[in-house]
């Protein structure tokens, strides 16, 4: 199905939360990084709450379990039911269940969230090889898994056992910074075996079909910090979305998105949720306009004029260079432009 090229972030007159029935949000770099509350996450989202805007949690990170995730959001002080939490470990027991036996047995390379999604859907999680496994998933297990898991995983994937896994995401942020992700370890199994699992996790198919089944959403927006997972699933869903810039992607990344990548909406954080968004004006041909800000591109690089709030700069340069990238990534210089916002 063909789709119109994103040129521009969209405006909105009205508050996010208002336009929008739920919010599809990921976890780390959105809502905490590290185990702590990013700055204003946990006031805006209470307030979006209160005026009637439902709450998703939508994570990659199949390390938890749902009860624990939920728990540590009612800690930061955002109270949240374990209903509220939809993560790549459901999407994949659900993927699994689809293709073996009720009852049949999966090998786990991860952590307690893989094995309590599997038992929710009536699959028995086992440790090796040797128990003659009908799957193998593979989902994040945290700095501490043993190098000898990827070997279990690595003798039955050669055996021709089906091969899952609840994401690729090669890193994952934390309070130091970024870490390896689910996707590096994904990467251990496939190098040895030569094999391709089946994903569930964003941005593909899968991971959305679990969202919606779950929260029943009719007018979602996904609001995420990842261009790669959060951003291209809500593309390949087909609804809107927003990026807040507290996670991994920055501003240049950002002003070279290929479209699967370009977000409906652009904010500094998750009180982006709360206002309207600016609406980006102009042409290639008269500049793109926001705030105080014009955006053109040149020959070799963004340029940027004028003067206003760093936020609107940016909106006005993803509007000349994802017009000036077209159905491709834009690959001029935006490092002059960047640094007069500060970005």
């Amino acid at each position: 199905m063909s789709r119109s090229v994103r040129t521009r972030p969209e405006g909105s007159g009205r508050g996010l939360s208002e336009a929008y029935d739920t919010a599809l949000l990921d976890l780390d770099g959105v809502v905490y990084a590290g185990g702590n509350a990013i700055a204003h996450a946990v006031d805006s989202l209470a307030t979006a709450r209160d005026g009637g805007m439902r709450l998703a949690y939508v994570t990659n990170n199949a390390l938890r379990t749902p009860d624990t995730v939920a728990a540590h959001l009612t800690e930061l002080g955002i109270a949240t039911d374990a209903g509220d939490v939809i993560t790549s470990a459901q999407a994949v027991a659900r993927l699994i269940a689809e293709q073996v036996p009720s009852g049949a047995r999966v090998l786990v390379i991860g952590g307690e969230g893989l094995r309590v999604a599997l038992r929710e859907r009536g699959l028995e999680p086992v440790e090796s090889a040797e128990d003659d496994p009908a799957a193998v998933v593979q989902g994040f297990g945290g700095p501490d898994l043993p190098w000898g898991r990827f070997a279990e995983a690595c003798y039955a994937v050669a055996r021709g056992v089906p091969w899952f896994a609840s994401n690729t995401d090669l890193t994952i942020p934390g309070a130091r910074g970024i870490a390896p992700g689910n996707g590096a370890a994904v990467e251990v199994v496939r190098i040895a075996t030569g094999a391709e699992p089946q994903v569930a996790g964003k941005p593909l198919p899968p991971m959305h079909r679990e969202t919606i089944l779950r929260t029943g959403a009719q007018r979602p927006l996904v609001v995420g910090d990842r261009l790669d997972t959060d951003i291209e699933g809500a593309f390949n869903g087909e609804v809107d979305s927003l990026l807040v810039l507290t996670g991994v992607t920055d501003g240049a990344t950002l002003l070279a998105a290929p479209p699967q990548h370009r977000p409906t909406y652009v904010d500094a954080d998750l009180r982006g949720l709360l206002t309207g968004q600016p609406e980006v004006t102009g042409d290639a041909d008269g500049g793109f306009r926001c705030g105080g800000w014009t955006a053109s591109a040149g020959a070799e690089r963004l340029e940027l004029t004028g003067d206003g709030g760093a936020l609107d700069g940016l909106r006005a340069l993803c509007a000349a260079a994802w017009t000036a990238g077209g159905e491709q990534g834009c690959g001029l210089d935006s490092g002059k432009a960047l640094a007069r916002l500060g970005l």
